[in-house]
């Protein structure tokens, strides 16, 4: 993080002046740790007991700083270390304070926000014809290869979540009710209601990594934490080993209660409730009429719960790692949550494909206008303009456990306090995550 410069010890490597608090401090350069230049006369005049000592001519005074409390997230070499123990490839140093989202927004070419009617809808082809590939594969793989059949079907029909997705931002097509329909087309075999989806995940833009405000992934909250044991064990269950599924609570929670929306929002909801109903009422009885209950859990069930892996285990990876904060409202800067707060994730190919690049997210993050079909192009720009900002990594063992394991209750001064320190007789199935997750990267 950056480091805190109030109440910090100044050397000065030239005449022995002290700056008084409140003086402007200018970094040499943005890649610089600890060296200012401070505009000598923008210090205050000195009385003596006979005479004013004022200082006729401008000079720049080169000054090192020494904060109180040294962030050494600012220092490359323990950076680069942070990203080996956590599974990453880059974490970035951190976003100077006076460059805002319009700045970063500002260096992107105008092509990557523009609407190309026919990559939107050959998105669409793949996500329906590799789905109707998965569907064809559960019916005629044998039992022991069903697995496989699943982890396909599954990722495929993320890729309707990602074509909704798109919809809601208003960048899969020029025409607005079309959006609306393929949108809440998209979402219907997922069960989703897309416009509960849309109000919610538009606040998660809007207050990305904001502590109580953001709508995505939250860390937990010690009060909540240490209110009941019962509570404690469900928390440790959900923030660890069934994290990869928690989505499904966050789904449940969130998106069916009429209470958590504004008057104007709930005409849009009831029409988008009423559309997952409709196909809960219809398709899946004919699921079951043509194959039985056992079909609905082949056919239906078990993709979806590979939906909500992906679901999950996107959002977690996104903007969950150690060294990314979450922050008050009066602390929270918007440029740093959506550059220095997400996360650039590389999956295999065949997954990148079936999900149309949605976790080439940073660029997602600095504008959700951005097609899906055109992030890899602004994230190359991004790379060039911003890149030493930003974080990546390519998907790994590592990079889950850290996350699984320690990623779990909000604490100001490092982030995150993992379950087992702070309730170790309770934390066992974080300790077997420890033991039986690979590590390496």
């Amino acid at each position: 993080m950056a480091c805190r410069l109030a109440h910090s010890t100044f050397l000065f490597l030239g005449p022995q002046k002290r700056p008084t608090e409140g003086n402007r401090i200018f970094p040499q350069s943005s890649t610089s740790t600890g060296t200012y230049l401070l505009k000598w006369d923008a210090l205050p005049q000195r009385r003596s007991k006979h005479h004013f000592v004022s200082f006729e001519k401008r000079k720049i005074v080169k000054a090192v700083a020494v904060p109180v409390a040294p962030s050494s997230a600012d220092n490359v070499e323990h950076r680069q270390k942070l990203s080996q123990d956590y599974g990453f490839r880059q974490i970035g140093e951190p976003l100077p304070d006076n460059v805002t989202l319009r700045d970063i927004i500002d260096t992107l070419p105008k092509k990557v926000f523009e609407i190309d009617d026919v990559k939107a809808w050959k998105s669409v082809l793949i996500s329906v014809t590799s789905y109707a590939l998965g569907i064809f594969m559960i019916s005629k793989s044998p039992w022991y290869l069903l697995p496989l059949a699943w982890a396909w079907t599954g990722t495929a029909i993320t890729g309707f979540f990602v074509i909704g997705h798109d919809c809601a931002h208003k960048s899969f097509s020029r025409n607005k009710l079309v959006e609306d329909i393929v949108g809440t087309l998209a979402f219907m075999p997922l069960i989703y209601p897309y416009e509960p989806w849309r109000f919610k995940h538009d606040r998660h833009h809007a207050k990305t990594n904001m502590l109580e405000e953001d709508t995505a992934w939250l860390p937990v909250n010690k009060e909540e934490f240490d209110s009941s044991p019962a509570l404690r064990k469900a928390i440790i269950f959900g923030y660890g080993p069934f994290r990869p599924w928690m989505s499904i609570a966050h789904w449940l929670i969130w998106h069916f209660d009429l209470k958590k929306f504004r008057p104007n929002e709930v005409n849009r909801v009831k029409i988008s409730l009423a559309a997952v109903s409709a196909f809960m009422a219809i398709g899946w009885p004919l699921i079951i009429y043509k194959a039985g209950i056992v079909g609905w859990i082949k056919f239906w069930l078990m993709p979806w719960l590979g939906y909500h892996f992906w679901m999950s285990t996107f959002t977690m990876v996104h903007h969950t790692a150690p060294h990314i904060p979450f922050k008050s409202s009066d602390e929270w800067n918007s440029a740093q949550a959506q550059l220095n707060g997400t996360v650039h994730c590389d999956y295999p190919s065949w997954i990148e494909i079936l999900c149309h690049d949605i976790n080439v997210h940073i660029p997602h993050h600095i504008s959700p206008r951005i097609p899906s079909y055109n992030l890899r192009a602004a994230h190359q720009s991004l790379q060039e303009s911003w890149g030493k900002y930003m974080n990546e990594a390519t998907w790994n063992w590592r990079l889950m456990k850290t996350i699984l394991t320690v990623c779990h209750v909000y604490n100001k001064e490092q982030n995150y306090v993992a379950f087992d320190e702070l309730a170790p007789e309770d934390s066992q199935p974080i300790q077997f995550l420890k033991k039986i997750m690979p590590d390496y990267a």
